[in-house]
Order: structure tokens, then sequence, then C-alpha cells
């Protein structure tokens, strides 16, 4: 018998000779101790938490339902055709989609955004003959769609936004279309301060230059539609406009399904072919994929499926409600607390604050103090409240991001307890401070040229990466630096640290 080559890669074992279920389960309970709690209104951040008895073990039990089915062939399982077109249909009809509309599931945001920025892309080179399609958006549009730029090879023309309201400017928006433009893109609510867009002038204008014009509304478009419903002032953002074509709306926020569930709709379904692809140039079974994954567990679609089914317009509009009331009774406090700002006007769930330096004669309505700022977060987590730090940009001021779910009504009494004893510790501590020389440096780095040995010394200034002990305790002095390093820089220096979180040995 001749040797095996593979022999000694296989000496050390890939997995375990095998474990208990028990065994295996009580580890996973332990990993998650360390992590932010995803249920009970203390996490103010990715998590979106319904507050309702039995609507978790309802997801868990439909998700396990369809867990080993594929979703990659609606012929063979016509069940996920009708879950799909259940839930489609539901978005449609809450976000006035006309006759003829039509769109498709997918596993988030993310995917939501790239497919629609696809679809304009595509749609752009076959009716306008544009080869180098340029994405007209506001400062404020989420980071996906210069994701999606990135993957999809176009041009980002990004437009300062009004530095008052946190808004897209519409007028900017519009001189900022050309014979490129593939799309022109507008937040129901921007995530970062959660004001929403003038969508209809935005719309307005991309029709006036037969653009398409995208709305994202992947956390209010499940919310905003509910909050009219339950007696709040909501403008126009939706189909109701003629000149918005497609809009994104995530079921795993204000829908509540567990995470990895979105819509993405367009007016008609000769836009939504720009979003397929197909091929048969090969000799296996011919391919029509709607989004980017091929296969894919229809237990996400499932869960998804039942949670809007149980809640229902009613639960909704009640959930709904809960939220308004939450962000009532937490931004009129805020406006009260000394020091405290609220950036512009909060409609949609999410409140953006800042922290300012205590007036003086001199400066009588104080100026953001990132250190304050970021001992503040820091303070407040350590009495076990997650808010999430937002650094600033180009003249926006940095500040902490609040996300209200219905499970935060409840605590927010709570949390603005424990707001003002953590600024006032906060106040008592050394300000944050980066070394001038460090910046000065930051300031000549080429991030393309860094070599590996760079960058794992400036992530150990910072204490990350190896050698750092993985995330400190407090995160101030670390986003103190990062606010103070160039744009790209700080690009470099994350990536490189989330590579030094997720690798081998």
């Amino acid at each position: 018998m001749q040797p095996d080559p593979t022999a000694s890669a296989r000496e050390t074992p890939a997995l375990p000779s095998g474990r208990t279920a028990a065994e295996i389960l009580t580890e996973l309970k332990a990993l998650r101790t360390a992590d932010a709690p995803t249920r009970g209104g203390r996490t103010f951040a990715y998590v979106y938490d319904a507050g309702r008895e039995g609507l978790d073990e309802l997801a868990a039990e439909a998700y396990a339902a369809y867990a080993t089915v594929n979703g990659l062939d609606p012929t063979v399982f016509p069940s996920v055709a009708r879950l799909e077109n259940d839930l489609v249909g539901a978005a449609a009809a809450l976000l006035g989609a006309p006759p003829g509309a039509q769109g498709t599931f997918t596993s988030g945001g993310t995917e939501s955004i790239l497919l629609a920025v696809k679809t304009a892309r595509d749609h752009a080179r076959s009716t306008r003959s544009v080869t180098d399609p340029q994405l007209v958006l506001p400062s404020t549009a989420h980071a996906a769609f210069h994701k999606a730029a990135a993957y999809l090879g176009l041009e980002p023309v990004v437009v300062p936004v009004d530095p008052v309201t946190y808004k897209a400017n519409p007028t900017a928006m519009a001189a900022a279309i050309t014979p490129r433009t593939a799309l022109v893109v507008a937040s129901a609510p921007s995530y970062a301060h959660g004001v929403i867009d003038p969508v209809a002038r935005i719309a307005e204008a991309a029709a006036e230059h037969e653009v398409l014009c995208h709305v994202d509304a992947c956390i209010g478009g499940w919310l905003l539609p509910y909050l009219r419903r339950a007696g709040r002032t909501v403008e126009p953002f939706d189909f109701s406009l003629p000149g918005v074509t497609s809009i994104s709306v995530d079921l795993h926020k204000y829908g509540y399904a567990d995470k990895g569930a979105s819509v993405v709709l367009y007016r008609n379904a000769e836009l939504r072919r720009h979003q397929y692809f197909a091929h048969a140039g090969w000799p296996g079974y011919p391919v029509v994929n709607p989004t980017v994954q091929g296969t894919k567990s229809a237990g996400l679609l499932a869960q998804a499926w039942a949670v809007l089914q149980h809640i229902g317009e009613d639960g909704y509009t009640a959930l709904a409600a809960r939220v308004a009331e939450a962000s009532d009774h937490l931004t009129e406090a805020l406006r009260t607390t000394p020091d405290i700002h609220i950036l512009g006007e909060p409609e949609a769930g999410l409140v953006a604050f800042t922290v300012l330096t205590s007036a003086t004669p001199d400066r009588p309505s104080g100026t953001p103090d990132l250190s304050l700022l970021l001992h503040l977060a820091d303070e407040m987590r350590v009495r076990g409240w997650y808010l999430q730090p937002q650094l600033s940009f180009d003249g926006l001021p940095p500040n902490l991001h609040l996300t209200l779910t219905p499970a935060t009504v409840d605590r927010v009494e709570a949390l603005l307890t424990d707001l003002p004893e953590a600024l006032t510790t906060a106040r008592t501590l050394p300000p944050v401070t980066v070394d001038p020389a460090l910046t000065d440096l930051a300031a000549t780095l080429d991030p393309d040229t860094l070599t590996p040995e760079d960058v794992a010394g400036i992530l150990a200034f910072a204490g990350l990466g190896e050698g750092g002990g993985g995330l400190p305790e407090r995160m101030a002095p670390v986003l103190f630096l990062l606010d103070a390093l160039p744009g790209r820089l700080k690009e470099r220096l994350l990536t490189e640290f989330v590579g030094s979180v997720f690798r081998l040995g």
C-alpha cells in the first residue's frame, strides 16, 4: 500500500470524536454570557424586541419546521413561493405599491440594498447605455450603499446633509444628478440620526431626470405606516410618491422577525427583472437566482411569515404606539437634561444625542465634547446599558445612538435615572487625549502601503489586536483615537482589527 501523502495533515483531528447534546448546548449558553442582552430593553442598538411573550418560541418553531427546506427552487418546494408571496404582498400593501409592483424576500437590509443598486445599474445600462454609473446619496445614507457601489462598480456621489436638521438637501441632491446617475437614494429614516429625508422632493427630482429613486426604509418601512395608523403624522415616503421606484424594508427590525429577514420592492416587474441572475451555459441545472444567495434555508422565511401572521395589523399598531411613547418620554427628558443636545427631530424610533461642554459666557451654547461623550458611553455600559457611540463625520457631531423598541418603554425611566449619574461620574474622569505626534504621523501615512507590522503597531498603541488582550474594558480611548484619524486609515485599521478577531490560531 502506498503511503497517504495527506496523512500528516490529518494527524490533528478537525473535530472532537463526538459530544453529547447537553454538553454542546451548555457550552453555547455559556458563550452567550459575554454578549449584550438581546431581550429586556437594555441594549439600545442592534436588537429589536417586541417584548411579547411567546414570540421567540413561535419564530424558533417555524424556523425548525422549514430549516431543511431549500429556498433555491420553488418548483421543488412550492411552499417557499407561497410564503414569500405572502410576505412581499404584505410589504407592498403596507407601502402603497401600485398594481404590478413586485418584490423579493432577502437576507437583510444590506442584501436588499445591494439588489436595488444592481437593478439600477443594469437598468441604466439597458435603457440609457450608461457605462460608468454613479450613485447619488446623502452623506447620512447607510454604509451598505457604499458597499454595493464598491461591489458593483458604481461611483458614489455623496451630498452633504443639512447641518441643523440632518436631513438630505433636496436642492443639492437634484444638482448632483448627471447623465451618469443610475440611482438616487433617500432614507426613511436615516440610521445615524433617525430623521426622514424629504423623500417627495428627492423622488420628484429623480423623476424629472428619468432616474430611478430608492427609498431606504429598512428601519422605518414596517414602523412608519403603523405610526400613522396609531395617529402620528408621517409625511409620505413610499410608493404613493410617483418618483419612488424601489424600497427596502427590514422585517427583522420593527417587524420583530429574527435576523435575516428583509424585502426589496419595485414599482413594476420590468424593474425587478434586472435584479435576477440567470445562467444556462453550463451542464448542470438551469440557474435563476433572484437574490445574491443561491441555496438558502427557508427557515428564515418561515419564521418571518409566522411572526407577521401572529402580530397582525392591530398588534403592529399597538407596538408602534409603544415605540412612539418611549421616544416621546426619552426625548422630553433628554431636552431638559443639562448639556445634552438631541440631534435633529427624531421621527421613527431612533434618537441620537450629543454631550456639550458646560456653557460659559464665551460659549453660551456649549460645544460637543467627544471625550465626555465616550466616557458617558462607558459609564452607562458599566451600569448595564448599551448606547451606541457614533463618531464625528464631515462636520456632523459625535453622538450616542439609541434604538427604541416596545420592550424599552418600561426601561426608559431607569435609563433616565442612570444617565445623569453616569454623566456626573464621566465628568470626574481625566479627559481622553491623543498624542499630537501620532495624529501628525497619521496624516502622512498611506493606508494602502502600510505593512502588517505598521498596522500591528498602531493597533497595539490603541490597545487592540494581538497582544492587546482583545477589547479593552473601556472603549473611550480607542474611539477617541479613531475619531482623530483620517477616514481611509481608520478603515484600514478597523479591517485589520476585525481580521485579528476572526483568525486561526
